[in-house]
């Protein structure tokens, strides 16, 4: 934190005297060599550059370029974006209408909208395009600002202009913005057995789950075989809900380590005693796109053998990042603090959580590797453990040539639970 508060002081102008004051003090002055050439570079740029720059845009990209050099999940997140974005992704909920839009040119048109929303119910459809928001334009505003406009308090009213296809002229809708939320846990019975789909992490991903559990009780009843928890595409979030939501299946033991720069950072969260599963067999759908808060939860379960884990090895998300404001700007810094581990003692970092049992979608090919690279392939991550012999050649279990399935993974998930075999072929891999 004092590194952070020094760069702080010395971003402001009349670097000169403040690194003397600094200097007299005993620091390391070669640090203060290189602030001092910063100091130059900033002169210059902000002199001689061919438009007049603002100082905050200059500083805030100089400490985006600092901290994004460091590992691909550290940054800095200015006023708007810790204020903005960021919360609306940790709380998960927002005030807003409920509708997914895209640029489109230089209009905003619908994509999709969430059922039971103040758009839906308003019965603004897809391919409608937006153009004035409460009587003022939108046309050529990028989409992040019109977003922005769209969202307010629960309650709180908005007028859209709608241009749509099928309609001559454009017309205004009155909408009361209600609140959304983002990644919320879902649930449904798939016969005797109880679904959860977990797509984040935020702030109500563990009630949400234990919310799932009672109502699938309910439904099934006491004949109710298991559950499968899908973490498949889930790329994390707060790690106190992926504490939360192991606890929810273990009576004891540990759940999570973290171990930072200093022996005195690491920290262990232990289970406390409630399987709100009453001990069911629990099935954990993992794949590529499985990360961070997702593979702690995934490690816990698998370590102390909670819960059979079925599909590909996880993304290897296996650092901390921690939130730390920075007052003075009203933004704050993303900073990669400390690694995790799980009960075993094992860090998936650049490695990731490998299945128990290896299962393909079926669609596992190049061009989907090429478009979701796992961490080992980011520029700049934070380097592993050796990959471990068993990853090289395990088998993974593929549909059956000439079978067809929805959903392959949750039906051999679905299959094992029933004590049933699916019908399938097995290959080896040597890439896992």
């Amino acid at each position: 934190m004092k590194s952070i508060a020094m760069l702080g002081i010395g971003t402001v102008l009349g670097f000169g005297a403040v690194l003397g004051v600094m200097s007299a003090r005993g620091a390391d002055t070669s640090a203060y060599r290189q602030l001092d050439l910063f100091s130059e570079a900033f002169e210059k740029v902000r002199a001689n550059y061919e438009r007049p720059v603002d100082d905050s845009e200059l500083i805030s990209s100089a400490i985006q370029g600092m901290v994004s050099k460091l590992d691909p999940h550290s940054r800095y997140m200015d006023a708007k974006a810790y204020g903005g974005d960021f919360k609306v992704t940790t709380t998960g909920q927002f005030g807003g209408i409920g509708v997914l839009v895209t640029q489109d040119d230089d209009n905003i048109k619908v994509v999709s909208l969430t059922d039971g929303m103040p758009a839906a119910k308003a019965g603004i459809k897809p391919d409608d395009h937006i153009t004035a928001v409460d009587g003022v334009s939108i046309m050529g505003m990028s989409q992040n600002d019109a977003i922005d406009k769209m969202r307010g308090a629960p309650g709180s009213k908005i007028v859209l202009t709608i241009l749509r296809e099928s309609e001559k002229k454009p017309f205004d809708v009155t909408l009361q913005r209600a609140v959304v939320e983002v990644n919320a846990t879902s649930w449904h019975r798939e016969g005797d057995i109880g679904y959860i789909r977990m797509p984040g992490f935020n702030q109500q991903t563990a009630s949400g789950l234990e919310n799932g559990v009672r109502e699938l009780k309910r439904q099934i009843g006491p004949g109710i075989k298991g559950y499968v928890l899908d973490l498949r595409n889930n790329p994390g979030g707060l790690l106190d809900q992926a504490i939360q939501v192991s606890d929810d299946f273990l009576n004891s033991g540990e759940i999570v380590s973290t171990r930072g720069r200093q022996p005195d950072d690491t920290q262990r969260y232990d289970a406390k005693f409630g399987d709100i599963i009453d001990g069911k067999p629990l099935v954990v759908l993992i794949n590529a796109g499985t990360a961070s808060a997702s593979e702690i939860v995934s490690g816990a379960l698998q370590d102390h053998k909670r819960a059979t884990i079925i599909g590909m090895t996880s993304f290897g998300k296996g650092s901390v990042q921690t939130i730390m404001p920075l007052d003075d700007s009203g933004g704050a810094l993303s900073l990669t603090t400390a690694r995790y581990y799980t009960p075993s003692g094992h860090s998936i970092q650049a490695q990731g959580i490998i299945p128990d049992i290896q299962v393909a979608q079926g669609n596992e090919d190049a061009l989907t590797k090429l478009l979701r690279p796992s961490e080992a392939d980011l520029s700049g991550h934070l380097a592993g453990d050796p990959v471990p012999e068993k990853r090289l050649n395990a088998p993974v279990i593929k549909p059956a040539p000439g079978k067809k399935y929805d959903d392959f993974q949750l039906s051999y998930a679905l299959d094992l639970l029933h004590g049933k075999m699916t019908v399938a072929s097995v290959t080896t891999s040597s890439k896992g």
